[in-house]
């Protein structure tokens, strides 16, 4: 029998005296297996938060670098400045997700979060864009028209959540 204390509500208490006793170490086990979910889902954000630190670290070194050797000016190097900055906020939009999840943050928060970190991972392959990279024009194309159809859809989910999504059931823009 389950006994009743400061953390268990006499309903409960009552519940698990009247539940079967294989029904009790279900529930054991399915409680100690959240916890080791949780705390993977922990270590994740926090593997995610150190890379995002050395990211940052790395691209103060890399501009630094580019300002001593005097190809800060360069085009492509800023591109790869912008290239990496954008990854940085993915890792920084994976790790708000995945801390979302932690905390058992609604649904409607975590797909926020997902179709952010996709937004943002289209556009930083539409910047970092060269047609050199497909092999023929064609390719080139194929994959231009693939980013756009991606891209575009992603607005449309932003604007739907935005319209359709609000926490009150009330429209918002």
């Amino acid at each position: 029998m389950a006994e009743e204390g400061p953390d268990r509500p006499a309903e409960e208490a009552d519940a698990d005296a009247e539940a079967p006793p294989g029904r009790l170490r279900a529930d054991w086990v399915a409680d100690q297996t959240d916890r080791f979910v949780q705390m993977v889902e922990l270590a994740a954000a926090a593997v995610f938060a150190i890379l995002f630190a050395i990211g940052v670290v790395d691209l103060g070194i890399q501009i630094v670098d580019s300002v001593r050797a005097g190809t800060i000016t360069d085009p492509l190097v800023v591109i790869g400045f912008i290239d990496t900055g954008l990854l940085l906020l993915i890792i920084v939009e994976v790790y708000e997700t995945v801390v979302a999840y932690t905390r058992a943050e609604g649904t409607r928060q975590i797909v926020r979060l997902v179709i952010y970190t996709g937004v943002i991972a289209m556009v930083r392959k539409a910047i970092i864009f060269r047609v050199g990279e497909y092999g023929t024009p064609q390719n080139a194309l194929f994959a231009a028209l693939a980013y756009t159809v991606i891209i575009l859809g992603l607005v449309a989910l932003l604007f739907a959540e935005r319209v359709y999504g609000s926490d009150e059931g009330e429209m918002s823009l």
